[in-house]
């Protein structure tokens, strides 16, 4: 294809992939806090700040939403960008693995909204889910560090 240069869209994607791991980590960090304040009853430290455990919960739903749309984003992107470069799809695992990447996201997405007290499974496979969503993040940064070296001038 013969498109101008795709610097400017692989600028959004380091911001979009930027993004999602620091949502990924206060991610974490709003799931510990949940996780606490559900096991030990109290959370004197984050009530005047957060409202408590129904503030955190808002606030990770919040995150969660956005790192959804940022990893679609970075879906499209990368399948945007790959094809109108290289003009077809599959030139690195960068594919794979974020591919698999966006599986996980969205079924700890699902999973979230499945989260209830008759629902025992949910919140496990939540939990689960975000725990091989780490090394999915790690593979997809690692292969994507290779792709990027071959878009840089």
């Amino acid at each position: 294809m013969n498109l101008p240069s795709f610097i400017w869209l692989w600028k959004i994607a380091a911001w979009s992939m930027g993004l999602s791991l620091v949502a990924y980590l206060m991610l974490a960090v709003t799931g510990v806090l949940m996780f606490r304040a559900r096991t030990l009853r109290e959370f004197p430290f984050i009530n005047p700040f957060m409202g408590g455990n129904r503030g955190v919960r808002s606030l990770h739903y919040i995150i969660g939403i956005s790192m959804v749309g940022l990893v679609l984003l970075l879906l499209v992107i990368g399948i945007v960008g790959t094809l109108g470069h290289f003009g077809s799809l599959g030139h690195s695992s960068h594919l794979v693995a974020g591919l698999i990447v966006v599986v996980l996201v969205l079924l700890s997405a699902f999973s979230a909204t499945q989260i209830r007290a008759r629902r025992a499974w949910a919140r496990p496979l939540h939990i689960g889910v975000n725990i091989v969503l780490f090394v999915g993040f790690a593979w997809v940064s690692l292969t994507g560090w290779s792709v990027v070296q071959k878009y840089l001038p």
